[in-house]
């Protein structure tokens, strides 16, 4: 790979820049020469001084499909099986307005069967999802993984209806709403409305049609009214943004819109979706909105965050999605080897996804770090058995599948929006729930006063991160701390960061990791929720061959009401 595409290769937006190629040779250094535009598959550039000209290929995060073999389809369609089959769920044959056709299929278990299918079409690949006229049987021809009926939606609708199966949007064009339709239906691992992390990748249909989401303005959610459709809906308002997001509310004894449409009629339908409910972060709610949530919360309690992997530190908290953890600690006192053992940690029990904006870790030495903490031995050689070439690609590929890397290589300083922006695709292609940004001091202020910047640059994280879901560790130094009269440092808190107040003010998790002479103790100097975790303090051992945390005594607790102590946290 040449300096140029190494560099392009960390762009994610169109922009200009200096050429890496003839930009040192030129009188005017700083002339921004190349123009970089960013494609679907693959980012292009151009320079107009050099020509230098040439084309990335996009990564993708998703494990790769297998490559699908041509589908042929025969458009041959049986009206009369069509219309008994739609007439029996209330649809006129006038509502077809996309591809459907019928046959005999073979299906697994049942023989030959009459069937519908409904055709897939995306650009000049098509796929054909068949279900048996009768029953509930379905096989496919070809591989239907972007959304049903996209062919028919511009980017300067004003709204996007998205439901769960094709019938819905048939349905719904009974009632002349244009919809779409999810290729797999709903997750079937639940649990509290929530889809499991190993789903994640059952996603990619959103980021195939980025283009159209981002620019159309309202996305309205008619997904089932049962616990997999909430789940789903939660998932794709948490990726493409609450803020953006309606929900269909469903007549009492109504499951879907086809039911609505059997039930109540096309009339009432049209008037559902011309009604949705808002799924934004603001705005004035009554308290039956949250009516449902304060039952839960009654009958089945609030729980836990989720495991940090490390039973003393869950002792202490645990990770809660939608919230901000602000890491703080002196110089080289393992501040970020401990969040990657976090990552690594809910990686692997609880398949958690993770973009990481890193900025004293080049990705190749991050990951290199990484898979020591996978692995259990060290990376470079030295009088200790080393990773082997085998363990190292069992490591890398852990990483891609659970890793995204926010590099910056173009050599523009990185502001707060550009690393949000490039997170939120992070989340909209790979389902990313947990975000890092290490350290504070790399990022790109505003010009306006250090305490007013820093304040509304915590705000954007945390409206960002209850928007889509995210856990985010922000790591900030402290000021210069002088050592005590022992020679040993007090250990830094919240209000020891350098820069404003904010810091503590705007955590729910506060953290200090502080390296003693024994081993390295966890400080939790605030937790905004009881249910996530107290204040405290607990004890870790560090394996500095392997970089691995690992358990000690347990916890010491101190404040374990969950109040704040500000005499000990100013007094340091």
């Amino acid at each position: 790979m040449g300096v140029i595409d190494e560099v392009v290769e960390g762009i994610y937006d169109d922009c200009r820049i200096v050429c890496p190629e003839c930009g040192h040779d030129r009188k005017k250094k700083n002339v921004k020469t190349l123009s970089v535009t960013i494609g679907s598959d693959a980012k292009l550039y151009y320079c107009h001084h050099c020509s230098a000209s040439g084309a990335v290929k996009i990564k993708s995060p998703y494990e790769r499909l297998p490559k699908q073999k041509v589908v042929h389809i025969q458009s041959t369609r049986d009206n009369a099986v069509l219309e008994e089959f739609l007439s029996s769920r209330g649809i006129p044959m006038s509502a077809v307005n996309t591809e459907v056709i019928t046959g005999n299929k073979y299906f697994n278990g049942s023989g030959e069967l009459p069937a519908v299918g409904f055709v897939y079409v995306s650009g000049s690949e098509r796929a054909v999802k068949w279900r048996s006229t009768e029953g509930k049987h379905f096989t496919q021809d070809g591989a239907a993984r972007w959304l049903y009926g996209l062919e028919r939606v511009s980017e300067s609708d004003e709204q996007l209806v998205i439901c769960e199966g094709e019938v819905d949007v048939l349905a719904l064009s009974a009632a002349s709403v244009t919809a779409v339709s999810c290729p797999n239906g709903a997750p079937q691992k639940v649990s509290n409305n929530r889809i499991n992390p190993e789903d994640d990748n059952k996603f990619s249909y959103l980021w195939d049609a980025r283009e159209i989401i981002t620019n159309i303005p309202k996305i309205i959610l008619a997904t089932d009214n049962d616990q997999a459709g909430e789940a789903l809906a939660e998932e794709i308002a948490r990726r493409v943004g609450r803020a953006k997001c309606w929900r269909v509310n469903y007549p009492e004894g109504c499951k879907d819109s086809n039911d609505v449409l059997l039930r109540h009629g096309a009339d009432k339908l049209a008037e559902l979706i011309a009604n949705p409910t808002p799924m934004p972060l603001k705005g004035v709610y009554a308290a039956q909105d949250y009516a449902s949530e304060v039952k839960h919360i009654y009958t089945e309690g609030v729980g836990t965050g989720v495991s940090t992997g490390l039973q003393s530190v869950d002792d202490l908290f645990t990770i809660s999605e939608g919230q901000l953890s602000v890491v703080t600690g002196l110089p080289s006192s393992g501040k970020s080897e401990f969040i990657d053992q976090i990552m690594i940690n809910m990686a692997q029990k609880d398949h958690w996804k993770f973009a990481v904006c890193s900025f004293e870790n080049p990705p190749h030495f991050h990951i290199a770090k990484l898979a020591e903490k996978i692995i259990g031995k060290p990376f470079f050689d030295g009088p200790s058995q080393r990773i082997s070439n085998e363990e190292l690609d069992t490591a890398i590929d852990f990483i891609d599948k659970h890793f995204v890397f926010l590099d910056q290589k173009d050599g523009v300083v990185s502001s707060i929006d550009s690393i949000i922006d490039r997170a939120k695709q992070a989340v909209l292609r790979l389902g990313v729930r947990g975000l890092v940004i290490d350290p504070y001091n790399y990022i790109e202020q505003d010009g306006t006063e250090e305490h007013t910047s820093i304040s509304a640059m915590l705000t954007k994280v945390t409206t960002f991160c209850k928007a889509h879901g995210i856990h985010c560790w922000f790591v900030a130094h402290p000021a210069k701390i002088y050592p005590k009269e022992d020679g040993t440092y007090p250990v830094p808190k919240g209000m020891s960061i350098s820069g404003s107040a904010a810091w503590f003010a705007k955590a729910d998790l506060g953290i200090t990791v502080h390296r003693t002479e024994d081993d390295v103790e966890v400080h939790c100097w605030k937790c905004r929720f009881k249910w996530v975790g107290k204040q405290g303090v607990t004890n870790l051992n560090y394996d500095l061959l392997s970089g691995r945390y690992s358990e000690q005594n347990g916890i010491k607790s101190s404040n374990t009401d969950g109040r704040i102590n500000w005499y000990d946290e100013v007094d340091i």
